[in-house]
């Protein structure tokens, strides 16, 4: 059962491993006692690494079937690739749900415009599984997703069936398509010029690198969607995941606690300061 201390990381195991790439894996975990908090679209837990240490990661699975609860996690550093090298019935430690996630009750009978960069499209995943759930619930859904390489696409085999689903529509492109590349090639903005937006209807999810997330917040914004219908999700250099520590202090506000996710009316007198 969960811990009624913040701080102190509930048990868990791995029960399977998957790899999306060539450096990126989806662990599933499950506790080893009692059962993990519900988690809304957007959250993250920090997941402890015996020995080595604690990350912040966000959950990227299904909010309705959990457990096990997903995690997909690109090795860049001794920390990620100590967690992704966890193989079936390994043990970490998991504190969470954190943070505040996609305005997904907000956006319901909208349409939702979904952005993602790279490993952004794993914090996105849960609002696609929602929405594709419960379809009725929202408008058009359209998914713009930039990879480095058609080798770095994650998730093929759900793009594929996402854009099968109705009303629906899933672009990619990537940075370097190669010889055998069919596909569109460029910024996850050049996308733009192929969807058709109803500004006034439209709530944008968009998460990636940060520069990423500048030019698509323009782009929306040049295409007549207001501020506070453009939400990004930040990720700041989290420690405690409660809005303890500071380290992940953006302006007035601690990613880990007001955010994730923001509204870009609250980022975007930040977001072009530099050091902040």
């Amino acid at each position: 059962m969960q811990s009624a201390d913040p701080m102190l990381p509930q048990a868990a195991r791995v029960e399977s491993v998957r790899r999306e790439t060539h450096d990126t894996l989806t662990l599933q975990v499950s506790p080893l006692a009692g059962e993990f908090q519900r988690f809304q679209p957007g959250q993250f837990s920090m997941l402890y690494v015996f020995g080595v240490a604690e990350l912040p990661i966000s959950i990227s699975g299904d909010p309705e079937t959990c457990p096990p609860q997903s995690y997909t996690v690109r090795s860049v550093g001794q920390a990620t690739a100590a967690l992704v090298a966890h193989q079936p019935q390994a043990w970490l430690g998991v504190r969470g749900p954190f943070g505040r996630g996609w305005p997904m009750q907000q956006a319901r009978g909208r349409d939702l415009v979904v952005i993602a960069g790279g490993i952004g499209l794993a914090p996105l995943r849960p609002v696609l599984y929602q929405a594709f759930r419960h379809r009725g619930d929202y408008g058009r859904v359209i998914l713009l997703y930039g990879a480095r390489s058609p080798e770095d696409v994650l998730y093929r085999q759900e793009l594929r069936r996402w854009e099968q689903q109705p009303n629906t529509q899933v672009l990619t492109t990537v940075d370097y398509g190669g010889l055998n590349w069919r596909g569109n090639v460029g910024v996850v903005t050049t996308l733009f010029r192929r969807v058709r937006l109803e500004p006034a209807q439209t709530v944008a999810l968009v998460c990636g690198p940060e520069i990423m997330m500048r030019y698509v917040a323009l782009e929306l914004e040049r295409r007549g969607v207001e501020q506070k219908n453009i939400y990004l999700s930040m990720e700041r250099n989290m420690k405690c995941g409660i809005g303890l520590c500071g380290h992940c202090q953006f302006g007035p506000a601690f990613t880990c606690k007001d955010g994730p996710v923001f509204s870009y009316d609250q980022l975007e007198p930040w977001l072009n300061k530099r050091e902040i």
